[in-house]
């Protein structure tokens, strides 16, 4: 690989067939956390390169909670990767925000209870800024792609990501529109925030699939809907990703590539040699 991805996709594994993608290349790194869901999918893209990883696995293989969530992450920052954009299927908590749509939300709520949320812990303490979940520079810049590739778009709006993999009942989800959340959706938490530990830039293409199950004239959520709305979305998708690689600068006007200057609380001399190895590629700027 001659030179670092300029951004980095996670979604399904349908997403990578990109009639424009060029020398394309696989490749599976060991991080410290174990394999990634899939191979990484690296090629080029108007002679930019890219990397695209199936969060599910190939053939959609793993249920959300079993996601090696650390894994991809680390795996996309080894090499190279600064910047992600998840492709995520959603459900929709208002009526305005409806299928078929695409939201960039701009808030994160986690309801998850089984999932690894940090790189740390055992030896070092981190506490990470997440006040502002996605990074507003690449949804901005992400936004303005989507909207100009066909269908509705949306820019804000809360998400929360609850465990599943089953759906929502009905109560459950009106609870959800009651507390004022926007969408809903199972893989945002904790990717978001191991994104934000890893210094990434990080922002969220999320497909509308359907109402969840708190509309009472439209048809509640199941697989065979969320399916065919991401077939049908696609090509937006690709489209928009296309379109975001020929703007995308080489760097944002962010904080986000500096998350830990501030965030590692134990001191420098307590962190053992073992720890300090294990996460070089996330320490060592602090650490030297």
């Amino acid at each position: 690989m001659n030179k670092k991805p300029i951004l980095g996709v996670i979604g399904g594994s349908g997403l990578y067939n990109f009639p424009a993608l060029e020398s394309v290349e696989m490749i599976k790194p060991e991080t410290p956390f174990g394999f990634p869901s899939a191979p990484i999918t690296i090629g080029e893209l108007h002679g930019k390169r890219v990397a695209f990883l199936a969060r599910h696995g190939i053939g959609h293989t793993l249920s959300p909670a079993e996601v090696n969530y650390r894994a991809n992450i680390y795996a996309l920052k080894m090499i190279g990767v600064d910047k992600v954009v998840s492709i995520s299927a959603c459900g929709s908590l208002r009526e305005d925000y409806a299928p078929g749509q695409i939201v960039i939300p701009d808030q994160l709520f986690d309801f998850t209870h089984r999932r690894e949320r940090s790189f740390f812990g055992n030896g070092i303490v981190v506490h990470v800024s997440a006040a502002d979940p996605f990074c507003p520079e690449l949804s901005t810049l992400l936004y303005q792609t989507v909207s100009q590739s066909g269908p509705t778009a949306h820019k804000g709006g809360s998400m929360i990501t609850i465990e599943g993999p089953r759906f929502s009942t009905k109560t459950e989800s009106n609870l959800y529109r009651a507390w004022g959340f926007s969408l809903i959706g199972m893989t945002t938490s904790p990717e978001a925030f191991l994104a934000r530990e890893a210094e990434m830039c990080y922002a969220v293409m999320a497909h509308v699939t359907d109402y969840d199950v708190w509309h009472i004239t439209e048809e509640n959520v199941s697989v065979d809907l969320v399916v065919k709305t991401l077939q049908k979305n696609t090509e937006v998708a690709q489209q928009s990703i296309l379109a975001l690689v020929d703007h995308l600068p080489e760097a944002l006007n962010c904080t986000c590539n500096h998350a830990l200057e501030n965030a590692i609380i134990t001191s420098r001399d307590a962190i053992d040699a073992q720890t300090k190895k294990r996460l070089s590629l996330l320490l060592d700027k602090y650490l030297k």
